[in-house]
């Protein structure tokens, strides 16, 4: 049953207009496609959502579902980045606009009380080690620590019901600053996953840094999958698409491998609400 709830249009940092992505996912057979652009914040960037548009955008998911109602499931949605004292809590989401689902992300990671924030991701990984160097001194044990924080502290500051790309601190990391098998870092890993699998959310198993080739494996990866499995922490597969193209890559290899590490069932989103849905072999 293909699937995704990760997608990103023109209306923040994608390609196409969202029209574009339904008639590929229906092209492909698609059962689900879920929205989830950016969420706006209150500082110019080039990737969220503008405030303006936030309405436009969430009428034309609307119009959407009408028109294609019978073809395929779409569902309204949004990825809101968490930035403790910066920008909007999930609440004023909810609030304020029909949304089906939200997923939780860190993006740009704060430095305790300092307004500079570290921006994780992008194509450049010299961002990534400028960011290092000017808000944790070099230091990728405190930078990695504040980034497992914030996403704790993401857990409990509001109702999220998907966490996005849970370990992307590794993302330009590529083996350059730590070992994901390190002993801190797995306690890091461990304290997140006793926070989650207390809040109920799900973990997206994303696709992304791998067919981008900006990580050499998923988000999460094979070690924090078989911790998420023992837990019973529930999981969906995403390929946060950005591109109409990008809405199923990997999603075989992705199933293949959960299936490995024990996992037999996926989250799915309805009209009725989340459900279990079996995972192939």
């Amino acid at each position: 049953m293909l699937s995704n709830l990760h997608t990103h249009t023109r209306f923040s940092d994608g390609s196409d207009i969202p029209e574009i992505y339904v008639l590929e996912a229906i092209r492909q057979g698609f059962f689900t496609l879920g929205f989830s652009d950016h969420s706006p914040l209150p500082f110019e960037n080039t990737f969220a959502l503008r405030e303006e548009n936030v309405n436009a955008y969430c009428q034309e998911i609307s119009r959407l579902k009408r028109d294609f109602d019978g073809q395929i499931n779409l569902f309204l949605g949004m990825e809101v980045d968490f930035i403790p004292g910066t920008g909007y809590p999930f609440s004023y989401f909810r609030d304020n606009y029909p949304l089906d689902y939200v997923i939780g992300s860190v993006h740009l990671v704060r430095n305790g009380s300092s307004h500079d924030l570290w921006f994780i991701d992008g194509p450049d990984p010299v961002t990534y080690d400028d960011g290092l160097n000017l808000l944790f001194s070099g230091d990728i044990r405190k930078g990695v620590t504040a980034y497992y924080r914030q996403i704790n502290d993401m857990l409990t500051a509001g109702r999220m019901d998907i966490v996005g790309h849970l370990d992307k601190i590794k993302m330009h990391n590529r083996g350059r600053y730590f070992s994901e098998t390190e002993p801190w870092y797995m306690r890091l890993v461990d304290e997140t996953l006793d926070l989650i699998n207390q809040t109920g959310a799900i973990v997206e198993v994303n696709t992304r840094g791998l067919y981008k080739k900006r990580s050499d494996s998923l988000f999460p990866g094979p070690d924090i999958l078989k911790k998420i499995h023992t837990l019973n922490i529930p999981v969906m597969i995403s390929s946060d698409a950005h591109k109409p193209g990008e809405i199923s890559l990997l999603f075989n290899i992705t199933e293949d491998l959960l299936h490995e590490i024990g996992f037999r069932e996926l989250m799915n989103l309805t009209r009725a609400g989340w459900e279990t849905v079996p995972l192939k072999k």
